[in-house]
């Protein structure tokens, strides 16, 4: 077993595909920090509101990231392989249960249930009435938003990395300008709050909607993919489709359910609580955007060395990333200790708000070390190798039986401080790290895909 390969070549290429990708992670969250800074100064009502109707928004984000994300194994395999006509069949269903997906969300809760979905998250009918408004511009970014971040991990999982982080860098002004315009009513237009981030929010996916799938639909050589090909039969791929992808759409879908859980657990500790988390999540997104660039490339590498057929290079690489992964979480938590109080001396919170900032900040830097080698692990290299079932129980079991009932009993019953809430509802992330160590340890995460 060694703990670093020795070869420039995968270092280089590794580093091609993470920093575009976290690069793109940092603007996305330094879009989220900006529109968090200028909510915040309408108070922490309005705070409270978009922190709470977003986690429903993120429920169908995550849903979308395990439909692609699912769809990536295989993209990532078939490219190794060089399987072009296999890669197109791969992005066709997926787009269509993209497409299926985001109906439902369209239609089923955030039209016709708004207001109770934001009853499940807290109980401040303040809080409430506030997210409705929002709620109601987010009803278009469905479909919009999972298109687009379907494509992207699609073209990541070739190699184009550079034009997502290109739309990236627009998506950016765009939310930002529109999102100043709105919310405070600059140039002319309507002073609309807590509606004009919505409305910011709106613009911005339409952008990037137009800039990926226009540029994948019409552009795009590498894979060729067309509009025609949505009509494609993919029947033979079908199973093999379900079988890889499914597992990762379950265990996304359930993540998304757990997120939402604690979020729920979060809201009934208090608004306080829920204001000082929407600060702290912005601050852990900044420390983990390298995290997510490594856990990326350790998929797609991973799946471009297996379609190879070189298995023993793909363990050496996976102990590599392994490594990579405890040291980067450390740097994590480092800037975490570092750049907290500067980032929470940004919003216009109470005295006890600043507090529980505080404390989460704290037990985020100690949870991130276990966090980047669960995500590079779980998200990366034993997704890449196809081992998506063994993933979905690992995140049935630690999420459900460990982290929301010791997180609610923490917070609602034993009410400790905010630290160890915090600590207990990301349990999880600990003991997932040790388990998926003796997985790759094993050797059994390499799947043969047919």
């Amino acid at each position: 077993m060694k703990l670093f390969v020795r070869d420039k070549n995968f270092y280089k290429k590794c580093a091609t595909i993470a920093i575009p990708i976290a690069a793109q992670n940092a603007i996305t969250i330094g879009v989220n920090l900006a529109d968090t800074i200028m909510v915040g100064k309408l108070g922490e009502t309005s705070l409270s509101a978009t922190a709470q109707a977003n986690q429903f928004v993120t429920l169908f984000q995550i849903c979308c990231m395990g439909v692609g994300m699912g769809a990536n194994v295989l993209t990532a395999r078939f490219w190794g392989m060089q399987d072009i006509h296999s890669l197109k069949k791969t992005i066709t269903i997926m787009l269509r249960m993209c497409f299926t997906m985001a109906v439902l969300f369209f239609i089923l809760p955030t039209i016709l249930v708004s207001e109770a979905i934001m009853k499940i998250y807290i109980d401040d009918p303040a809080v409430i009435a506030e997210g409705v408004k929002y709620f109601k511009w987010m009803v278009g970014c469905y479909l919009l938003q999972g298109l687009a971040l379907t494509c992207t991990i699609v073209l990541r999982s070739v190699g184009q990395v550079f034009i997502p982080l290109m739309c990236s860098v627009g998506a950016f002004f765009v939310n930002i300008f529109f999102n100043y315009v709105f919310i405070f009513g600059k140039f002319g237009a309507p002073e609309m709050r807590v509606e004009g981030a919505g409305i910011g929010t709106l613009i911005a996916r339409v952008f990037e909607f137009s800039f990926i799938c226009g540029y994948m639909f019409i552009i795009d050589k590498k894979i060729g993919y067309r509009v025609k090909d949505l009509t494609m039969k993919c029947r033979d791929l079908l199973k093999t489709y379900i079988t890889v992808s499914l597992p990762v759409f379950i265990s996304d879908t359930l993540l998304a359910l757990g997120n939402s859980a604690v979020a729920i657990v979060m809201g009934r500790i208090g608004t306080s609580f829920v204001s000082a988390n929407s600060i702290t999540v912005v601050t852990q997104q900044l420390s983990t955007v390298l995290i997510q660039g490594v856990c990326n490339a350790s998929s797609i590498m991973t799946g471009h060395t297996l379609g190879q057929g070189d298995r023993q290079r793909a363990q050496d690489e996976a102990w590599t990333f392994l490594s990579l992964s405890f040291i980067i979480g450390a740097i994590g938590g480092v800037i975490i200790i570092a750049f907290s109080p500067l980032i929470i001396g940004f919003y216009n919170i109470e005295e006890e708000t600043r507090l529980i900032a505080g404390q989460l900040m704290n037990s985020i830097a100690i949870i991130v070390v276990f966090q980047s080698m669960n995500s590079i692990l779980t998200k990366g290299v034993l997704r890449g190798g196809g081992d998506t079932k063994f993933l979905m129980v690992a995140d049935i079991l630690f999420l459900w039986i460990f982290s929301v009932p010791l997180g609610a009993l923490a917070g609602l019953y034993f009410h400790w401080n905010a630290f160890w809430i915090y600590f207990m509802l990301k349990i999880d992330q600990v003991i997932k790290s040790v388990w998926c160590i003796f997985r790759l340890k094993s050797g059994k995460w390499i799947k043969v895909i047919k």
